[in-house]
C-alpha cells in the first residue's frame, strides 16, 4: 500500500448535523407513511444507521451488496448481485441509502433493476456526491454533502478495507 497519510475533511459534528437535517427533511417528505430504506453494502452501511435513527416515520431496512465488473479500474455500470433484498419491493415507498455517488453507472443499473420490483417510490439518499465524476445522469433526492472529485475515507468509506470506522470524513493524501 503506498504511504499515505488522512486528512480530516467534514468533521463528526459537521457529518452528525447534517444527517439530522437530511432525517428531518425526510421525515417531513413521507409523513404518515412507512419508508423502507435499502442499504448498498458495505460503505452505506453506517450511513444508513445514522439515517434511519433520525428518522421519525416508521423505518424498514433490507441490504443489498453488488459488484460492478468491466475491464480496467473504472466501473462498466454492469452490475453482478452479490447479495439480493430479502424483502419484496412492491408497494414500498423505498429509500435507496449510499454512502457515495461518483459516475453514477452502477447506481443507475440499480434504480432500473428495483424500479422493475414495482415500489411505489424509489428515491436516492446519499452521504456524499461527487458530481463532477458523473458520467450517467442520476437524480439524487436527498444529498448531505456535495464535494470534490477527491479520494475520502471514514463514515463507511474506505481505502483497502480501512479508515472505515473514521467518525469523520477524511481525505486520502498519497505522500
Amino acid at each position: 500500500m503506498p504511504k499515505h497519510h488522512v486528512e480530516k475533511f467534514l468533521t463528526e459534528e459537521e457529518v452528525d448535523k447534517k444527517i439530522s437535517e437530511i432525517g428531518r427533511i425526510i421525515s417531513k417528505d413521507y409523513e404518515g407513511k412507512k419508508i423502507h430504506l435499502v442499504c448498498v453494502l458495505r460503505g452505506g452501511a453506517f450511513f444508513m444507521c445514522e439515517l434511519a435513527k433520525r428518522i421519525t416515520v416508521p423505518v424498514s431496512l433490507d441490504f443489498m451488496s453488488v459488484s460492478s465488473y468491466g475491464s480496467g479500474t473504472e466501473s462498466s455500470g454492469n452490475i453482478k448481485i452479490v447479495k439480493d433484498l430479502d424483502d419484496t419491493l412492491e408497494g414500498k415507498d423505498v429509500i435507496i441509502v449510499e454512502d457515495i455517488i461518483d459516475s453514477g453507472r452502477t447506481l443507475s443499473r440499480l434504480m432500473e433493476l428495483l424500479s422493475s420490483r414495482k415500489p411505489n417510490s424509489l428515491k436516492l439518499c446519499t452521504l456524499l456526491d461527487k458530481p463532477d465524476r458523473r458520467v450517467v445522469d442520476v437524480k439524487v433526492d436527498y444529498t448531505c454533502f456535495e464535494i470534490p472529485d477527491e479520494f475520502v475515507v471514514g463514515y463507511g468509506l474506505d481505502y483497502d478495507q480501512m479508515y472505515r470506522n473514521l467518525p469523520y470524513i477524511g481525505i486520502v493524501k498519497f505522500d
